[in-house]
């Protein structure tokens, strides 16, 4: 009685159920194909075949003190990743957990930094913006600034931030250019968390992206993507747009690109700007100077540690009269104008804005001096 009572009421139950269509083998095959072929594709995908992981990669291209030093980057910035993801934001800032503390995400970002670098055991100084000094490490080998979190400002929109950093060899962070860099990279913080990243005597700026699909590779850097070249089109993102009230140049510049019908692609963050220069292969990133909207991009910190990847990978960088990595750093907080993007487009902004009102940096102002 109660078995019949059961079947009773479960049966039209079961009436309802989808089942699921029966595929002939021939479709199973060919969707499992479908599948591999996708994973091909989509090097974001942790079981596509042949992606080194960052450790696996510096073997085969770095020596043993620069590698510790990168690890330890990388994996400040997964950290980092993860408190972006989980922060807490009000209109005023967004904070998060360090330790026992409540922090400011950029000033947690700072500090996870300077941990990892301090453990890494080969950083003699590190110096963040945040904290323009150079601070003593403990190591021997290199030294390493970095701009925590380009963009902290922006985060309460969920707008793509970054990390910058840049290694140099040696104790010292200031005396030093560009060209001197052992390697140097951009982290982003968007949909995807990527770090692209350049070493020295390796072509090309190499892109690693963490995996975060809960695979066996979850937590891991993997190599997704080369960059080696930044050809012409028609892509422009233009920062301090307030220096066309005066500076002529840029003016006239920002007038071409109407005139010509380029696409405005523009965050407000310098580090995913930069970024798509090198996955969309084309366009450019300015941030000139006038007398009244001064240069705020920092050489140390953000324009030449970006000047070095965006070379790399085949594209140019200005102060307007020449590469950004040829620019001296006097001071922690030396600063200048700055264009990124590909060849054409950078000799386009030295030759309509140059370096006429580019005082922030003493070789520019020097320049400037002589010629009047």
């Amino acid at each position: 009685m109660k078995c019949s009572l059961l079947l009773a009421l479960v049966a039209p139950t079961m009436a309802f159920i989808p089942m699921k269509p029966v595929v002939p083998m021939a479709k199973a095959q060919a969707r499992v194909k479908g599948q591999t072929r996708m994973q091909a594709d989509m090097p974001g995908l942790a079981s596509a075949p042949g992606q080194p992981t960052i450790e696996s990669w510096l073997l085969d291209n770095s020596e043993k003190k620069l590698s510790k030093a990168v690890l330890g980057l990388f994996s400040a910035c997964k950290e980092i990743a993860y408190k972006i993801r989980t922060a807490s934001c009000d209109k005023m800032a967004c904070f998060n957990e360090f330790g026992d503390e409540q922090l400011a995400i950029d000033i947690l970002a700072n500090n996870v930094l300077f941990q990892n670098l301090k453990d890494s055991g080969v950083v003699a100084t590190a110096s963040s913006e945040e904290t323009p000094t150079e601070d003593p490490m403990g190591g021997e080998g290199y030294s390493v600034a970095f701009d925590p979190l380009d963009g902290s400002s922006i985060i309460d929109t969920n707008f793509a931030v970054g990390t910058i950093f840049g290694v140099w060899p040696g104790s010292r962070l200031t005396g030093i250019t560009g060209r001197e860099l052992a390697a140097s990279g951009i982290a982003v913080y968007g949909p995807r968390t990527t770090i692209t990243f350049a070493i020295d005597g390796v072509e090309g700026a190499h892109e690693f992206l963490l995996v975060d699909d809960f695979t066996a590779r979850h937590g891991q850097w993997i190599k997704t993507n080369t960059f080696t070249s930044i050809g012409e089109g028609k892509l422009y993102a233009p920062g301090n747009l307030r220096a066309t009230n005066d500076n002529p140049g840029y003016d006239a510049l920002h007038k071409y690109w109407l005139q010509n019908k380029y696409q405005l692609r523009y965050t407000g963050g310098m580090v995913p700007d930069v970024n798509q220069i090198m996955v969309k292969g084309k366009g450019v990133f300015v941030n000139p100077e006038s007398p009244s909207a001064k240069a705020k991009l920092r050489l140390l910190y953000e324009v030449a540690p970006i000047g070095y990847v965006i070379e790399k990978a085949g594209g140019a960088s200005s102060y307007g009269a020449g590469s950004v990595l040829d620019l001296k750093v006097y001071k922690t907080e030396d600063r200048t104008q700055v264009a990124y993007g590909s060849k054409d487009e950078v000799k386009r902004f030295e030759e309509m804005v140059g370096t006429k009102f580019a005082t922030a940096h003493p070789d520019t102002a020097a320049k400037n001096a002589a010629h009047a």
